[in-house]
């Protein structure tokens, strides 16, 4: 039983430094858009689509959400989309502005 446990405790330690090396290429690929010269707005979906794949992967693994019950994972899904709404909301009322 031994066996098990420490092989049980070897693979979720494999899955935290996975994910933690991912957040960090995810932050050097945020900081490298944050260098280029893009548009306002893309660079802000960039960034919102980078800040979403880091924030999964958190919540997923480090807050054990992956695990969960399906309502939980839908709820956190539909709070996301209605987050991406409201965030985009005023992006696409500001770039379709009209001038006199």
């Amino acid at each position: 039983m031994s066996d098990t446990h420490t092989d049980e405790v070897k693979k979720h330690v494999k899955i935290y430094v996975n994910v933690f090396l991912a957040l960090m290429v995810l932050t050097v690929v945020t900081v490298a858009v944050s260098y280029l010269d893009l548009p306002i707005p893309v660079a802000i979906v960039l960034a919102l689509i980078v800040a979403t794949i880091k924030s999964s992967l958190v919540a997923g693994f480090f807050m054990h959400l992956i695990h969960e019950k399906k309502a939980v994972i839908a709820t956190l899904i539909v709070t996301a989309v209605v987050f991406l709404i409201l965030i985009f909301i005023p992006l696409f009322s500001e770039t379709n502005k009209v001038t006199y």
